[in-house]
């Protein structure tokens, strides 16, 4: 680009004629840049506080971006190599410094530039003429908006990028805590730390499912999860988000509440304390949505009890238990066997009460007591006996563990 300027009485003139401007701006630069960056310094208190490293990056900034921009002017070159705000973009990004801070020190530094130009052409200065301002402002205007968005273009592009890495990140911390690995860089409680998991407050590990078309709420769980003042942290993959969640007091419901009106479908395992537990409950979450049905938004929180772990945590023992103890009434036919291990699962829900299974059941107790006698007949276990009384309901709690869609519907 030629920089000129329509004079009627001069004709056409060059910012070169117009008092060697952009000479003398070249010339003026380490005290322009110097005044730039206290100017910078007086209203921009971030940098104020900011480490001395950052500082002597600040000025070496602003030097190389109005050295560059003069360089060009003075060439009468279009803005077009913009290595200088680029570089600045990425730094700042990187440093952490907000992009509203960084555009301020970009505008005060060019306002510096500018005010030294009229500063030189008042009269009395260097290159005293209205001409030789004239000549250059539009110019350098249009030079501190492109750099402007040279430098929020590289700023957004690092910031992203940063964003990208800090995710792997924290994805591979989240999988080293649930496979129970220590991660190559840290302690469990280390990698902890760097999740921001607080020390001493509960967790519980949430398994969702994100396979399905409805799926979609999955991915924006830990931002509402942290709008809630609930820290997370998640490892996605195709087919599951896994998620340790830390809970202090009386966010336990909020953390379900969130999953809950995502409209996912979604396995939480029991509140516990220590990492080292972490890959065990990840047992337990997926053993709970296992027990969701396939497409059915719900969360479904796993059993405290011990017993319902102990099974989840060797679900081929499971397995093998409930095909021992209720083969007979698994091999009826599909009315019987959904009317016997329904009675057989209320009459445990409701503390062997008969009279309480009747009620919960809507039929008379004499049928719940006739239906608990075919039990024992099929099964050679007598509801007298604690030891069938054990082997009963672990088989029960194995089968609607081991077969969500059928043996669930069966249990009511």
């Amino acid at each position: 680009m030629h920089l000129s300027v329509t004079n009627h009485s001069m004709g056409q003139m060059s910012v070169s004629d117009a008092g060697d401007l952009p000479h003398w701006v070249e010339s003026q630069l380490p005290s322009i840049v110097s005044e730039a960056y206290g100017n910078v310094l007086d209203q921009i208190p971030l940098f104020v506080r900011a480490e001395p490293l950052l500082q002597q990056d600040l000025h070496q900034s602003i030097d190389d971006t109005l050295r560059s921009a003069v360089a060009a002017m003075i060439h009468a070159h279009d803005i077009s190599e913009m290595t200088a705000p680029q570089e600045t973009g990425r730094r700042r990004a990187q440093q952490g410094v907000p992009l509203a801070e960084v555009l301020q020190a970009h505008r005060v530094s060019f306002g510096t530039l500018w005010d030294a130009l009229v500063r030189a052409t008042r009269p009395g200065g260097c290159c005293e003429g209205p001409e030789a301002l004239v000549a250059v402002a539009s110019w350098v205007w249009s030079a501190a908006d492109k750099y402007a968005m040279a430098l929020t273009d590289s700023y957004r592009a690092a910031s992203a990028e940063l964003l990208a890495a800090e995710g792997r990140r924290r994805s591979a911390l989240v999988e080293s805590l649930l496979a129970g690995r220590p991660s190559p860089d840290c302690s469990p409680w280390e990698v902890a730390t760097l999740l921001g998991l607080a020390p001493n407050a509960d967790l519980m590990v949430v398994a969702a499912d994100n396979s399905e078309p409805n799926a979609g709420g999955v991915i924006d769980v830990e931002q509402k999860l942290a709008d809630r003042g609930i820290v997370s942290g998640w490892r996605l993959s195709p087919t599951l988000q896994l998620g340790i969640v830390s809970l202090h007091t009386g966010q336990h419901e909020d953390a379900l509440t969130v999953l809950r009106d995502a409209g996912v479908r979604a396995g939480v395992s029991p509140p516990y304390g220590g990492l080292s537990d972490t890959p065990r409950a990840l047992q337990l979450a997926r053993s709970a949505l296992s027990a969701v049905r396939s497409g059915r938004p719900e969360v479904r929180e796993f059993s405290s009890s011990p017993l319902d772990a102990f099974l989840a945590c060797e679900p081929n023992e499971g397995r093998r238990l409930a095909e021992d103890v209720l083969g007979r009434v698994l091999e009826l036919n599909a009315a019987d066997r959904s009317t016997i291990l329904g009675t057989l699962t209320a009459y445990f829900d409701n503390q062997g009460s008969a009279e309480r299974t009747a009620e919960q059941l809507y039929c008379h107790v004499n049928t719940i007591r006739y239906r608990l006698r075919r039990v024992h007949e099929l099964t050679g276990r007598s509801l007298k006996d604690p030891l069938g009384v054990a082997e009963l309901v672990s088989a029960v709690l194995s089968l609607r563990m081991g077969e969500p869609n059928t043996a669930h519907c069966a249990l009511g």
